[in-house]
């Protein structure tokens, strides 16, 4: 197919815009199901074509903290299967970071939190609505972004991150994968 425009950025069921990005080395999972990392790296092109410019997400993190909201931690862009909180979530000069902790008294945020730690998942989503952008050659600049969620992800778009995890001291992934399988037999008993 011959796009004479870009396509169109990927739509999720809620209507909300999706953009993916690679777990970066600065993303990891540590003790106490604590993961971090960067959701969004600025100025960089995604597979779409489209960049997020510095500043982006600025106006609508300061409208979620005056209003006591918070940007939602899913697994794969589904609502129905929140997985942990997002407890930081800022700008820096590099990219959307975010801060938070996987549930695990959650099946599918323990399910989650392994296989982060196995290298299984390795990406983040975000689910937004585009307020302002500007083409841009094959995509768009996106000036203002009104930020609704971030995701676990199989697939990410933006290849910018990469996934960098160890097991919490004294813990093997082995061990991890043999407590959640585990587990997942008791649950099923």
């Amino acid at each position: 197919m011959n796009w004479h425009h870009p396509p169109p950025p990927p739509v999720a069921a809620s209507g909300l815009e999706t953009k993916f990005a690679r777990f970066g080395p600065d993303l990891r999972a540590g003790e106490d199901e604590l993961i971090e990392g960067y959701a969004s790296v600025f100025s960089a092109p995604d597979a779409a074509g489209d960049t997020v410019q510095p500043g982006a997400y600025r106006a609508a993190l300061e409208r979620m903290s005056r209003e006591g909201r918070r940007v939602k931690m899913l697994w794969q862009h589904d609502p129905a299967q929140p997985i942990g909180v997002w407890d930081s979530v800022t700008e820096d000069s590099r990219g959307l970071l975010v801060r938070g902790r996987l549930l695990p008294e959650v099946q599918r945020g323990a399910e989650c939190l392994a296989l982060v730690r196995a290298g299984a998942i390795d990406g983040l989503s975000i689910g937004y609505r585009t307020l302002r952008a500007e083409a841009d050659g094959a995509g768009r600049r996106l000036w203002e972004l009104d930020l609704w969620e971030v995701s676990l992800v199989t697939f990410p778009l933006a290849p910018q991150a990469r996934l960098s995890v160890s097991p919490p001291p004294g813990e093997t992934t082995e061990d991890l994968l043999a407590a959640l399988t585990e587990a997942l037999r008791a649950d099923e008993a």
